[in-house]
């Protein structure tokens, strides 16, 4: 109304100039229309009409429909032109609070998150203030400077001849970065290209400091080598102390009556010499039993016994009559395949032979479901040492199994105890090598003893 009313004001002062018809009412309905919405608009209209109809006389009805019909249209586009101004001042004042709002969000994150920006030289354009702490400098002493004083071997040109093919890809690794106090950390870097329109920009460098991690990391490893180290004494010690107090004597004994009877045969003279051979072999094999129990019981007390120098020829050679007992009572043949060349290693000589056994055992039990099983103990150098491995074709270790098929208390047998493998494993550490579990070329599995040369352990 008040529109209307400013209008009709207008219309009366322009009056002594001519007869202005409707015109002088057009600005009453698109300033209703940009200050409120339909309904309002339409009565600033609808009283335009009124009062043009009241104050200007027409020739007839139909010229005073047909300029009214008329001044209602125009007026109405009008005002749908100042509501979608209005919807696109809304939408823009809307937009501009969200960038505002993200623009708080990123300068949030840049403040809180190390990222370099680097032109295509590879120089620092700029850091953010995180970054600027992680290294050390400020932003004005970076700047120009190229990044590989900050980051060890840091090439953005090699980087993205790596990349010509596809798109930059953010290096793999670790880096070293380098503070002005000499300290050094460790970084783990992701790039990203600027998009065409940044100017000098080139590359933002997202930097993450790693040190940190790796220290828990290595903290880690070092406390689960002290609870593995735990688990072996509590309760592997344990039952070696038990086995060596229980066992000694009546190996003891069986070894006396053993020397006893040869005493005895050597009395019956010739007739007795084949008899008293055979016992001397099991003698023999009593006291390596004794043997056995005391070095394991050192193994477990001490985590170590003295290297000397050995070959592994000669080790496995001493283990064939063993290897043929264990092969005969499955009705098996265990085939050893082992190169005498260039073959010494630094070994505990009984340790060694009884980590083999101890495979042997497991692999003749795992293929003896096959109708024809195969065993396999063969040895070889390569470049890194010497690897002994055992194979079999019985079914093999599952996928997901294999990283953990060595652990303490873990067995794949209804019977088994889960100790085999982890003492086995737990001697050839105290060599200094590594146990290693694969897939064999029988199809079965492939445990594997990697250890280094005499003079590389040495």
């Amino acid at each position: 109304m008040g529109s209307v009313a400013g209008c009709i004001l207008l219309r009366a002062a322009l009056e002594p100039f001519g007869q202005f018809y409707y015109l002088p009412m057009v600005p009453a309905a698109v300033v209703t229309a940009l200050l409120t919405r339909a309904a309002p608009t339409a009565l600033a209209i609808g009283l335009g009409i009124m009062t043009n109809v009241l104050l200007v006389p027409r020739e007839g009805v139909i010229d005073t429909i047909a300029n009214a019909s008329l001044f209602l249209v125009i007026s109405w586009l009008l005002a749908e032109l100042c509501w979608a101004q209005r919807r696109v001042y809304r939408q823009s004042a809307s937009l501009q609070r969200a960038l505002a709002g993200r623009d708080a969000v990123l300068d949030t994150v840049l403040a809180a998150v190390p990222v370099v920006i680097l032109d295509r030289e590879g120089r620092v354009r700029r850091l953010t203030p995180a970054a600027a702490s992680l290294f050390g400098v400020t932003n004005a002493e970076a700047k120009g400077s190229p990044f590989a004083d900050v980051v060890e071997d840091f090439d953005l040109h090699r980087l993205e001849s790596a990349a010509s093919s596809g798109p930059l890809e953010s290096p793999a690794g670790e880096w070293k970065g380098r503070r002005p106090d000499g300290r050094t950390v460790l970084l783990s870097l992701q790039m990203g290209v600027v998009p065409e329109g940044g100017g000098d920009d080139h590359v933002a460098v997202c930097i993450s400091d790693v040190t940190h991690v790796r220290a828990a990391t290595a903290r880690a490893r070092e406390l689960d080598a002290q609870l593995n180290r735990v688990w072996r004494l509590n309760s592997l010690g344990q039952m070696a102390a038990t086995l060596a107090h229980e066992l000694n004597q009546p190996l003891s004994a069986a070894a006396s009556y053993m020397h006893a009877s040869q005493r005895d045969m050597a009395r019956a003279g010739p007739l007795g010499e084949s008899a008293g051979r055979t016992l001397e072999l099991a003698k023999m094999q009593v006291l390596r039993a004794g043997e056995i129990i005391r070095r394991m019981r050192d193994l477990l007390a001490t985590g170590g016994a003295p290297l000397e120098r050995q070959r592994v020829s000669s080790m496995i050679d001493d283990l064939q009559p063993s290897l043929v007992l264990l092969g005969r009572d499955l009705g098996m043949e265990v085939r050893v395949e082992v190169d005498p060349r260039a073959d010494a290693v630094m070994a505990e000589r009984i340790q060694f032979q009884q980590a083999v056994l101890n495979l042997v055992r497991n692999a003749i039990e795992a293929a003896s479901s096959k109708q024809e099983p195969v065993v396999i103990v063969s040895g070889r150098r390569t470049q890194d040492g010497y690897v002994v491995s055992v194979e079999d074709n019985g079914p093999g270790v599952p996928a997901n199994d294999i990283d953990s098929v060595v652990g303490p208390a873990r067995s794949g047998k209804s019977n088994g105890m889960g100790l085999g493998l982890s003492v086995t494993r737990t001697i050839v550490d105290a060599h200094g090598g590594a146990l290693v579990v694969g897939r064999s070329r029988l199809g079965g599995a492939a445990f594997s003893i990697h250890l280094p040369l005499e003079e590389e352990a040495a």
